[in-house]
């Protein structure tokens, strides 16, 4: 084989533009770099040459005689689809920039031309032009039709929560689902409705977490005429309208107390009351319950009633997170692009190899949401059909770029189904000889609450500056301030003290004189 025979074809660039002077002049500056120059001199000329043969690239002027440069590109783009096109514009304004990009424009350049411009823009478009033909995409595995409950993967920790759901589906039995914000505790809980026998009754989910104090009792037992101020009539409450189906609460751990004993009268004895109300009501309702929360934990503090997480825990389904499930990924933005095809109308059907491997390297602290919110962003921006490292946010390629993308290893992770399990609520591990001094070198995060006192205890006694108990205090106050987003009676319910003296605690550490 010759060398003439084996050089790479340049690249073809078509100029569509009514003007023959602006075509004359782009077709020298683009000729200067090799490319093999065609030209069209109206929208409907243009069409026809991309069907004999499609270029590498056209550049286009918006405002032609005949048929528009939007429509042009319309056409262009419709037959094809991975076909770059450059709008040429003589009015910069924000609408020509929204238009040109709306419907599918690689980019758009002012006239008159820039030229160091314009071959920076053809070079840019022609590389990625050349990605997305290199680029072998996930092939995928299933239709989007056989996901229809939407919860997506095949590694072994998915197949563990396939079988659970299987194993619940059968019963009444309460579930409990932890795991962390985004890894789809909801799905779940549909699923294992979808496959009840109380599938053709209602489902309904309530936010704890989303519904303020005052109303939630209402929201979930209804309320009576008069029952406080603002209930100008009867409302049925959500485990009434809920009865014979299954009812879904979601963040449970955010629930107050005087809740909690209203949800463990109904788990007992299958009745409830409206707010205001004398009337005892039935409610057949089976219950699911998830929580981003360590309720054994809640328990210990008595913030969460040890009685009612019993009765909750007879079956508990723990999600893993995606960082724990990284071969999921593949399969989970297949999924999701298929899913964008036909909700959102988006062009992208898959993504490169180089972009994937970014994907399965960052550690996604929010999960399958923070996954999906960043596969539709890259979708929307991506050129052509396939998403390229470069349409990947900033803030995640930057992440990975500087190492600080390094799964955990899902070997430390609590186990995904447990059936009642014992909890100890009173009483420690007794603590090692070893962990009553602290160890020479860095110290090592104890694994009991007495190990955990005795290593505080050791490093707050080196601060002269204030006392044990004053650090202490100022810390838990700050904490339970930040996880209750500043709401002081949540935070004195947290702390065991009442809101005034929180608010004379905060006086005073804002250097502020008490009262």
């Amino acid at each position: 084989m010759t060398a003439e025979t084996s050089a790479p074809k340049p690249p073809t660039i078509l100029i569509i533009d009514d003007d023959a002077e602006i075509r004359y002049s782009l077709g020298r500056v683009l000729g200067s770099r090799q490319y093999v120059i065609t030209e069209a001199g109206s929208g409907e000329e243009g069409i026809a040459l991309a069907k004999k043969g499609a270029p590498d690239l056209v550049f286009l002027d918006i405002r032609m005689g005949g048929i528009s440069g939007i429509e042009t590109l319309q056409h262009l783009r419709s037959a094809h689809p991975q076909l770059l096109v450059v709008l040429m514009t003589a009015f910069g304004t924000a609408q020509t920039a929204i238009e040109a990009m709306k419907f599918g424009a690689f980019d758009y350049v002012m006239k008159p031309f820039d030229a160091a411009k314009v071959l920076a823009i053809a070079a840019n478009a022609l590389k990625t032009k050349a990605d997305i033909q290199t680029a072998a995409g996930y092939k995928p595995k299933v239709k989007s039709e056989d996901y229809k409950e939407g919860i997506v993967g095949s590694s072994p920790a998915m197949q563990e929560v396939f079988k659970v759901i299987g194993q619940v589906t059968a019963s009444d039995v309460t579930v409990l689902i932890s795991g962390e914000s985004g890894t789809g505790k909801e799905l779940v809980a549909r699923c294992i409705y979808q496959h009840s026998h109380r599938s053709g009754k209602p489902f309904m989910a309530v936010n704890c977490a989303a519904i303020p104090e005052n109303l939630i009792e209402s929201e979930l037992f209804g309320h009576e005429r008069g029952s406080f101020t603002g209930a100008t009539g009867q409302r049925i409450g959500k485990f009434e309208l809920c009865d014979g189906g299954t009812l879904f609460l979601d963040e449970i751990g955010d629930m107050s107390l005087a809740t909690q004993t209203k949800i463990l009268r109904v788990l007992q004895e299958g009745e409830i009351q409206r707010v205001g109300g004398t009337e005892t009501i039935t409610a057949d309702v089976r219950m699911i319950a998830a929580t981003n929360r360590d309720l054994e934990v809640m328990v210990k503090a008595k913030t969460f009633r040890e009685d009612l997480f019993y009765r909750l825990n007879v079956v508990r389904l723990r999600l893993p997170s995606l960082r724990e499930r990284l071969t999921d990924i593949p399969e989970i933005v297949d999924y999701m692009l298929q899913m964008l095809e036909k909700t959102k109308r988006t062009r992208v059907r898959k993504v490169s190899p180089e972009a994937m491997d970014v994907l399965t390297r960052y550690r996604w602290p929010g999960n399958v949401r923070e996954l999906e919110n960043a596969i539709y962003r890259s979708a929307v921006i991506a050129q052509g059909d396939t998403i390229l490292v470069k349409d990947l946010p900033q803030e995640l390629r930057d992440t990975v770029a500087a190492g600080g993308a390094v799964p955990e290893p899902a070997s430390a992770a609590a186990p995904l189904l447990a059936v009642a399990p014992p909890v100890p609520l009173s009483g420690y591990p007794a603590v090692p000889a070893a962990a009553a001094a602290p160890a020479a070198g860095p110290a090592a995060a104890p694994a009991s609450l007495e190990g955990s006192l005795d290593f505080i205890y050791q490093q707050l006694s080196a601060d002269k500056a204030e006392t044990i108990l004053e650090r202490l205090e100022r810390e838990m106050i700050q904490r339970a301030m930040k996880e209750f987003a500043g709401n002081q009676v949540r935070a004195s319910e947290r702390l065991g003290i009442t809101r005034a003296t929180l608010r004379k605690r905060l006086d005073v550490l804002r250097g502020e004189p008490a009262e």
